[in-house]
């Protein structure tokens, strides 16, 4: 069975096929790695991880296996079935499942844990990252504030948690910068995939005057295009499916993160540390996407200014983890 089928088995059948990977059934000179995802793996966060390890066993350079939707209740038993399998490196999410995680790290001290996750990692085996893409995202907030019309901007998130409310912030912030009248109306679906309960708070939004809707979840952008006004992406480029109504994104790429990760494994550098900093524009793990035509010319100008600003490390954009209120 080529690498391909067994990935797509595995994420079809759950755990029950993944155990019979036993053996001579894994390729023996690279990395074996499993991921476990919450959320279907095109969902934009899981997506941006996921490709970059599919890109990384295209290359065969690790032999990867995942299993998806999984409920927070039989995260814990979806690890340990893993790491029995003889894994080197497991990707996941741990925001809802902390302790859980951190105890199946520990049982298995061999085993390299990459989490996403808002707590501190742990020694020796438990690293943490997160997808710190406050830089675009400020960037995207500058295209925002001088687009609007009205200065009433709608913003939709999945959790107030940090990574998600320092994207909000910084977003606000940079739109701020250039057009202090701009005011926001903030609302969390509580989460992170629910496009039609998304989209009907976008909606309301809208209603209530904004002519630019942040869509943090999906879901929003459908708002906006049905009713004829901008919007902001996050974490994936969704202008091709929307044309006319993206202004900006900003971007998370997971591969600087992903291909550390696989490297200080195979080296046997790999530690209990913060890996998220390899989402920083300064390490390309992300940036900003723009339309330059819907935006404008100054616009276009004052975000690419602030990203140069960024890039050169005479600016740095503030990180604020607090949940974000409305301001209107």
């Amino acid at each position: 069975m080529g690498n391909l089928n067994r990935r797509t088995l595995v994420a079809a059948l759950g755990l029950t096929t993944a155990l019979s990977f036993t053996g001579a059934s894994w390729a023996q000179d690279v990395p074996k790695v499993a991921a476990i995802w919450t959320v279907p793996v095109e969902q934009q966060w899981a997506s941006r991880l996921h490709n970059a390890l599919v890109a990384a066993e295209d290359r065969g350079e690790i032999d990867y296996v995942y299993s998806e939707n999984i409920t927070n209740t039989d995260y814990e038993r979806v690890m340990r079935e893993y790491a029995e399998q003889g894994i080197a490196l497991m990707v996941g999410e741990a925001f809802g499942v902390e302790q859980p995680a951190r105890t199946v790290a520990a049982d298995y001290p061999e085993i390299s844990f990459l989490m996403g996750s808002s707590l501190p990692p742990v020694e020796p085996n438990f690293a943490t990252f997160d997808n710190f893409i406050h830089e675009p995202s400020y960037l995207t907030g500058i295209i925002a504030g001088m687009k609007t019309e009205t200065d009433q901007i709608g913003m939709v998130g999945g959790y107030a948690i940090p990574e998600v409310n320092r994207l909000m912030h910084a977003f606000m912030a940079g739109a701020l910068s250039v057009n202090p009248d701009v005011t926001f109306s903030v609302s969390f679906i509580n989460s992170w995939y629910d496009p039609p309960k998304a989209k009907e708070t976008a909606f309301a939004m809208v209603d209530a005057g904004a002519d630019i809707l942040y869509a943090e979840r999906f879901g929003v952008s459908d708002a906006a295009k049905e009713r004829g006004i901008f919007a902001i992406g996050n974490v994936i480029d969704t202008a091709a499916d929307y044309p006319g109504t993206i202004l900006a994104s900003a971007l998370w790429h997971g591969e600087p993160m992903i291909d550390q990760a696989i490297a200080d494994v195979k080296n046997g550098s790999f530690e209990a540390k913060d890996y998220g900093i390899y989402a920083f524009m300064e390490y390309g793990g992300s940036s900003m996407v723009v339309d330059e035509e819907l935006a404008g010319a100054a616009a276009v100008e004052a975000a690419k200014a602030v990203e140069a600003s960024i890039l050169d490390g005479s600016f740095t954009v503030e990180i604020n983890d607090s949940e974000p209120t409305s301001t209107q």
